[in-house]
């Protein structure tokens, strides 16, 4: 670290605070004036902000505390809660929630941003009141940094700022496919797909006479209009035991409501190891291709049990299922996070304290049923594009974890840059 030097900010930049005009005077709003607040820095998800979501005018500026800020400083929010940051591309202003840091020449605004973020916790350290932590302009501008000269700054924000737009990239990517995949949903579960062609049928407004109304609206001809209970061998909730029953030597793992990925996906891994009677665990056990739905909280959410090295059951607040032979399991759980089976679990949901969807209720849903074939064809699509969102989602994590060994490497002088 023979480039780094140890400083307070108030020796590489000056610290301002913001203010707000007042709000009962128009003539001091809706003008072309940036006015950042924590609120427009929460929405963030680049190191750049440019725009605000209230904007105020030059008399707005003038008659309040605000001041006008030269571009390439550094905002960040002071409150409610501390620890926002980001590089302001232009003259702006703020409201007190804020401080600008305005960095000396030289200086590099993108080094000091990654700086800052990953030592965010000096910042929260130095906050103090009742109602709201705020940290103050004058405990800002004693707070020490070991920053390096100039052409190191700038070497090692490239760096960063490079890792960051590979995970900004991947994280376009993962949004595009979960659009597509929503688009899919939609599509599969109204027209199908023709198994001569391999394509989706034409729409109902093309062709008509394919279709045929269900409950559940236009759905095609050649499939069953019916109700999920129909096609149940099996329902079993899971049982009840104690926290005492939790247990490292237990001989299974329990799935709540909690282990559950938003798509659908069971989280083993973090399943909780319980110690239960072999009968209770017997009667329980979950095997290949069960589908298990969570019936209290997340209500609705569905996933397909995958057999394991170790004996799982349901928890108490989710239900298994067994469906005959010519009901997909993984069909059902596509089907439970479409549109029409999300509408079901609010007819069907008890609203209290904590939501309950009853097992006996989850039997009555609308479920327009293919043949087997088609169901495969439809689990299919829909598998490949999961394939490609989960691929994605490996390569945000391996990047990201990437990007904090890159930081704690650069930012500590622990790996020295050459320029």
């Amino acid at each position: 670290m023979n480039n780094w030097e140890e400083k307070t900010v108030i020796e590489f930049a000056s610290v301002l605070s913001g203010g707000t005009p007042s709000s009962s005077v128009s003539v001091f709003w809706n003008g072309d004036i940036t006015w950042i607040t924590p609120s427009d820095m929460s929405k963030l998800n680049s190191y750049k902000i440019s725009k605000s979501q209230r904007m105020i005018t030059s008399k707005g500026l003038n008659n309040s505390s605000a001041v006008l800020i030269p571009e390439n400083s550094i905002v960040m929010s002071s409150r409610a809660p501390i620890g926002y940051f980001a590089v302001v591309d232009n003259e702006y202003s703020t409201n007190q929630g804020c401080k600008s840091i305005i960095l000396k020449k030289n200086e590099v605004p993108l080094f000091h941003y990654y700086n800052f973020k990953f030592n965010v916790q000096k910042f929260i350290n130095k906050g103090e009141g009742t109602t709201f932590i705020e940290i103050s302009k004058k405990e800002i501008e004693q707070l020490k940094f070991k920053i390096p000269k100039p052409n190191h700054q700038q070497k090692i924000a490239k760096i960063l700022n490079t890792i960051d737009a590979v995970i900004e990239k991947t994280e376009d990517a993962i949004t595009k496919y979960q659009a597509i995949k929503k688009g899919m949903m939609h599509d599969l579960f109204t027209r199908g797909i023709d198994l001569k062609t391999g394509q989706l049928r034409p729409s109902f407004n093309d062709a008509p006479e394919l279709y045929t109304e269900s409950e559940l609206g236009m759905i095609p001809k050649d499939w069953e209009d019916t109700f999920l209970g129909k096609y149940s061998i099996k329902n079993i909730y899971g049982p009840r035991f104690n926290a005492n029953d939790y247990s490292k030597n237990g001989n299974v793992k329990t799935i709540r409501g909690t282990d559950f990925s938003k798509d659908g996906e069971i989280l083993y891994s973090q399943c909780p190891i319980a110690k239960l009677p072999e009968s209770k665990v017997n009667t329980h056990s979950l095997k290949e291709g069960d589908v298990v739905i969570v019936t209290t909280a997340d209500c609705g959410l569905t996933a397909v049990f995958k057999k394991q090295d170790f004996e799982y059951i349901p928890s108490a607040y989710t239900v298994k299922y067994s469906f005959k032979d010519n009901v997909d399991p993984y069909f059902v759980k596509y089907f439970m996070n479409t549109s029409n089976a999300k509408k079901q679990v609010e007819q069907f949901i008890r609203k209290g304290t904590i939501a309950n969807l009853p097992s006996s209720d989850l039997f009555r849903f609308g479920f327009p049923l293919p043949s087997p074939d088609e169901q495969k064809a439809i689990i299919l699509r829909l598998s490949q594009i999961e394939k490609l969102i989960n691929q994605e989602r490996k390569n945000l994590t391996k990047h990201q974890s990437m990007k904090k060994g890159l930081m704690q490497d650069l930012l500590t002088g622990k790996v020295e840059v050459k320029v």
